[in-house]
């Protein structure tokens, strides 16, 4: 079993834990470490003689831990690449999100802004995403199976269209007042949450159609489950929508007070 495994196996078992582990591991500091300093943590973390039943005592081990959750795919064992680790998410998906829902002069730089935020998060997807049954369809594969290339460049192209569309409708049509505001500012949020649905779904398809390893709690795989691929899938979605929803209506209903 990988380390980051046994990690989560023994201190990520309540939602409280998961969440201050989470939030130290989110650091964006940790992206300045390279790869060698990566490896050189995570062999501390095999060879140290600490039990995992304490393993956040010493210091160094506990920034052994650090680096190595937030910067190794728990499922394959190898290094993220560094736009796509999780302390670099928010980082990187913030600008490009917002970027992608101001005001734009035309549909074609709409677009754009679109394509580049569905791009990030689809990668960042695939590289985060569960190890599927097939040993080939590694979630960090050195290259794409040509299915989930397929299947990402459909549903980045999709996206980037749905996502632009009320511009287009702007830029083609002559609105009303309220239309302008309905197409503008309130359209945009749920369309924004269903394509993040929709991303996700698409892009780790192959995850609830081919099935997911189950591990027992000693790292022995036991099998393979659709269902389980499906729920972890549904999850990730799910939270990708709340996440960038919540971003975006929060300082849209914000502004919106502000100026009444």
């Amino acid at each position: 079993m990988d380390v980051n495994l046994q990690f989560w196996s023994t201190e990520g078992k309540s939602f409280f834990q998961r969440f201050l582990h989470w939030a130290d591991i989110l650091d964006p500091t940790v992206l300045l470490n390279s790869n060698e300093t990566i490896e050189k943590s995570r062999l501390l973390l095999q060879t140290s003689a600490q039990t995992l039943q304490e393993p956040l005592q010493d210091k160094k081990v506990k920034e052994a831990w650090k680096l190595s959750l937030s910067s190794v795919h728990p499922g394959t064992g190898e290094i993220i690449p560094l736009v796509f680790r999780p302390p670099a998410f928010l980082p990187l998906a913030t600008p490009l999100i917002f970027a992608s829902l101001l005001p734009h002069r035309g549909a074609k730089q709409a677009l754009i802004w679109q394509f580049l935020f569905h791009a990030y998060t689809a990668g960042f997807t695939i590289a985060n995403g569960n190890a599927t049954a097939k040993a080939e369809e590694t979630a960090l594969p050195q290259k794409l199976p040509q299915k989930q290339l397929l299947l990402y460049t459909g549903a980045v192209s999709y996206s980037a269209c749905m996502g632009a569309f009320p511009y287009f409708v702007m830029t083609q049509h002559r609105l009303s007042g309220p239309m302008q505001t309905f197409f503008r500012k309130i359209l945009p949020i749920p369309l924004l949450a269903s394509l993040s649905v929709f991303n996700v779904m698409i892009v780790r398809g192959t995850e609830y159609e081919n099935g997911i390893e189950v591990m027992d709690k000693n790292g022995k795989v036991i099998g393979v489950s659709q269902k389980a691929g499906l729920k972890a899938v549904q999850d990730t979605a799910l939270s990708r929508a709340a996440l960038f929803g919540t971003a975006v209506i929060i300082p849209e209903s914000l502004l919106y007070f502000l100026n009444r």
